[in-house]
Formats: structure tokens, sequence, C-alpha cells
């Protein structure tokens, strides 16, 4: 992906062109590329791996392309909002469907609901579940989407380096409107009763780091993206949007280098002057870290210019690690949606292993994606694609003989659900766990979404986006504001771009 031989900057009269090194091609680090080279920067993107994206690579095997992490297409107007900052739109690079129903929920072998797109509809579906809980779901979300709004408008987008940035009534006033202080399993069970109701409610939570007891109620904004914003996917894949984004950064000037691992960066007098990649130092005025915070921070700078600790870093609450396979059959099954959570097993004890115990589950609940329902391009003619995820506490050795028992427990529960054999039905798996994000992605204690968003890491709580010990140093991505997701990574990008641009002009006057 080499620079255009011409390209029109959105700020070409720029008076100053900082050389900007971005370290990651994940969502944060093109977002932010984008949005420097569009500024008029001289940015160049060095990826470790040999396609963009990060967590969001593409596996292509026997005919099959697998996402290799991100499947949920939540929050469109995220999207549609970055293109837009560039005068385009999604519709410009892939074409996006929202999927109807949003996704399936399997109770037990016998029981399962699938989540219609429309909202009278999932009222009614409710209303069968639980009498009552329709009129519930609509106040419930009502106060959702006024969070939701408060928080995009007011609050992501904030770089979160001071208290004066919420210093205003207005945001006070919103921020308290924000429910932090009360947990979202007690704010839950002000609406609903039904344990299957709430636990199609709380599951959003499960991914963001802690149990629902422990997540402020503010989170309910997840449940407003799922239900309002609705579920979504982009044809080819979650890798079209990793595409895109390249796509769109390139268009703006940024040069995409892959396969250029960075190797260490380059400090004089605190500040950063450049990185160290593959044996070649390349110089700049600015460097924007969007890989691994920690890695960063423990293995790319010296000592001394170090803000955090190991000790502060082995305090984090880390959001969930997960347990993947890729599976490629040479079968269709007829019983499995797009997104399908199996549910048939406790909860409680499932999340306990990850956020107390930090154990292996006994017996865990799973998400199944079979991209192939809805898009037969990402398999061959009459096959499935499988992507399975099992979340698990971050940290854990994983060992070939758990991952087999793993697999062949998931397995069983597919085959007990669908009335078929698969297991003999495959032509194609692999697995991915802990390790894999340690070795591929340099993750902390192998993570796989980023620092849990407790009360406690949040907003200015969480790793700050400008080191506090090199000049010209800082940071993006899902260990830093506003947090891990998709839409947050992005988000990350932009608010590091928006700053670095603010900061740029002030050194001008």
């Amino acid at each position: 992906m080499a620079r255009p031989a011409t390209v029109v900057h959105k700020n070409a009269m720029n008076p100053r062109s900082d050389r900007i090194i971005v370290i990651g091609a994940g969502f944060a680090g093109l977002s932010a590329a984008a949005s420097l080279a569009a500024d008029g920067h001289s940015v160049t993107v060095l990826e470790k791996h040999d396609q963009p994206g990060g967590r969001a690579r593409v596996l292509h095997q026997q005919g099959f392309a697998f996402d290799m992490g991100p499947s949920w297409y939540w929050m469109p107007d995220v999207m549609e909002r970055f293109f837009g900052r560039f005068d385009k739109k999604v519709s410009d690079y892939f074409s996006l469907v929202r999927l109807d129903p949003s996704y399936q929920v399997i109770f037990s072998d016998s029981e399962a609901v699938s989540l219609p797109a429309d909202f009278v509809a999932l009222q009614g579906l409710f209303e069968e579940i639980e009498p009552g809980s329709g009129s519930r779901l609509k106040e419930f979300l009502e106060e959702a989407g006024r969070k939701y709004e408060a928080s995009m408008r007011k609050f992501v987008y904030k770089p979160c380096l001071s208290v004066s940035e919420f210093a205003s009534f207005e945001l006070l006033s919103s921020l308290f409107s924000l429910d932090l202080m009360q947990s979202f399993s007690t704010h839950a069970r002000k609406f609903f009763r039904d344990p299957r109701i709430l636990q199609i409610i709380e599951f959003p939570v499960l991914f963001l780091g802690a149990s629902p007891a422990r997540t402020p109620a503010m989170y309910s904004i997840m449940n407003y993206a799922d239900m309002k914003l609705g579920t979504w996917y982009p044809m080819g894949g979650m890798h079209k949007l990793v595409e895109a984004m390249a796509s769109l950064a390139g268009e703006m000037g940024a040069d995409i280098r892959l396969s250029a691992p960075v190797s260490s960066i380059r400090v004089e007098n605190r500040r950063a002057t450049g990185v160290v990649t593959s044996g070649e130092a390349l110089d700049a005025d600015l460097v924007l870290a969007g890989a691994d915070y920690h890695h960063v921070e423990q293995h790319l700078l010296e000592p001394e210019y170090r803000t955090y600790s190991e000790k502060y870093w082995d305090s984090r609450t880390m959001a969930p690690s997960c347990l993947l396979y890729y599976i490629g059959l040479d079968i269709k099954l007829g019983k499995l949606e797009h997104h399908n959570l199996f549910f048939d097993a406790d909860y409680e004890r499932h999340a306990a292993s990850i956020y107390d115990t930090k154990s292996w589950p006994e017996k865990p609940l799973f998400y199944t994606c079979c991209p192939s329902a809805t898009d037969p391009g990402v398999a061959p003619a009459g096959h499935e694609n499988l992507f399975v995820l099992i979340p698990v506490a971050a940290g854990l050795d994983d060992t070939p003989e758990i991952r087999a028992q793993y697999f062949q427990m998931v397995l069983g529960r597919l085959e007990r659900f669908c009335g078929e054999s698969i297991s003999e039905h495959i032509v194609y798996s692999k697995s991915y766990a802990g390790s894999d994000f340690t070795r591929d992605y340099n993750a902390f204690k192998g993570n796989a979404y980023g620092l849990a968003n407790t009360l406690k890491q949040t907003a200015m709580l969480k790793p700050s986006l400008r080191s506090k010990k090199v000049k010209n140093l800082f940071y993006t991505g899902q260990l830093t504001v506003p947090g891990p997701g998709v839409p947050p990574s992005i988000i990350s990008g932009q608010v590091a771009a928006d700053y670095i641009k603010t900061r740029s002009r002030r050194q001008l006057v």
C-alpha cells in the first residue's frame, strides 16, 4: 500500500507537516493515520504482520475466509462518522447489511430464541417470555438511548487528560445522568426478572471486562447499540472494514508498510525521534503507538522512559481473553443463525471463572458465528464457515490438551443443538488462544479485548494517551481511552489524532 502518486490533503495549507510514525495498523492505528495524513502530516504506518488489521486479520484456508477476531458490527454511526470526516461513506467501500434476526440465543438443546431486528417484534418476544417486559424494554432502551447520546456527544471523544475537560455544568450534569455508581446488574433487575431475559440483556457486558455486578449501569448503552442501532455485517467479512480504512488512509497520503515490526523507539533528550524496525532507523518528529501499550512501554522503551511499572500493569483488571476455533465444514447447518450465543450453561459460574478464580471454566458459555449463513462468499459452495469463541480469563496457560478438550466439548454441544453430526464433516480447523495473542500481538497477559471497563479504569483512570516521560510520544488503542472494542478503537485513533493536531497548532502560536 504505497503512497498514491497524487494526493489531495484535507489541509494542504498546513504550515507544519510533522513526520509521524504510527506503530500498528489495527483499527486505532488506521483511524489515526488517516486523520493525521488528511491534516497534511507525513504519516508512515509500521505493521508487524503481512496484512493490516491487527486482531482483525483474515485467515484464508481451503477456500474459507475466517475473520480472526472481531465479528460483531455494532454502532454503525461510529463508522459513518469516521468516514464522514473525509467526505466519504461506508457504502463507498463495502456493502453493509442489517442482520435479521440479529442473533440467536440457545438456552438448551430444545430452547432457543431469535431476536428480531424489528423493535416491535422484539418487544413481542420479550412479552412472550415475561409478561409486561415488552413495555419495560421500551423504557429501558429509552433511558439507554439518552446515555448513549450523552456519552457519544460529550465524553467518548475526549482525550481524558485533565478534569478540566469535564468542568462545565452541562458536562457534570450529563456525567451524573450516565448512572456510573449503580451496577449494571442492579439496573437491569429494575426492569426484568426472567433469567433468560436477564442473560440477553447482560451478555454484552461479559466482554467489557467485569461481571454485571461490577460494571457501571452506564453500559446499558451497549443494549441500545444492540437492539436499537442494530447488528450489521459487511459483506465479505469484518476485514472489509479494515481494507476500507487502510484504503482511506492511503488516499489521504499515509504510507502503510507491512511486515515491519518495530524493535525500539528512539529517544533523545526525552523526546521521541523515531523508531528502529528490522535494523533500519526511521526518523520522526512524533511517534503514535497503536500496538499493545504494555509492550510498547516495557519492551520498546528504556526503563527511564516508562510511565507505568510492571506492578501497575499487574494491578490492572483485564477484559477477557478467549479461546477461538476456526472451523470449515463440508455441509450446511440448518439451525445456526449468523450469530449464536450458547447460554446452555451456568452464566454465573462461567463469569466467576473469568473474573474471580481466573481459571479454565468447567462448562463454559460460548459464541458461534456462522457468517456463511449470510455471505456465501466466505466458504466454498455447500460449505459452512464457523468461528467459535469461549471467553476466558486473561493470563491462563493454554496447552494443546486444553484446546482439544474444549474443542470436543463445543462440538458435542453444537451437534446436540443442530441435531446432526459435525465432527465427521470438518475439513479445516485451527485453534487460537492467549499464547497466540501474546505471540502475534504482544498482548499483555494474552488479552483479547484490553482493559476492563470498570469504574476505576474509566476516562482519566486509564493509561494516558500521552507519555508522561517522553515528549512527542502518544498512544492509541484498546488499552487507553476510550476502551476496548471495534468502535472505541476507531474513536481512540480519532481522539489521539485530534489531540496531536490541536497540540501542533498551539506550538505554532
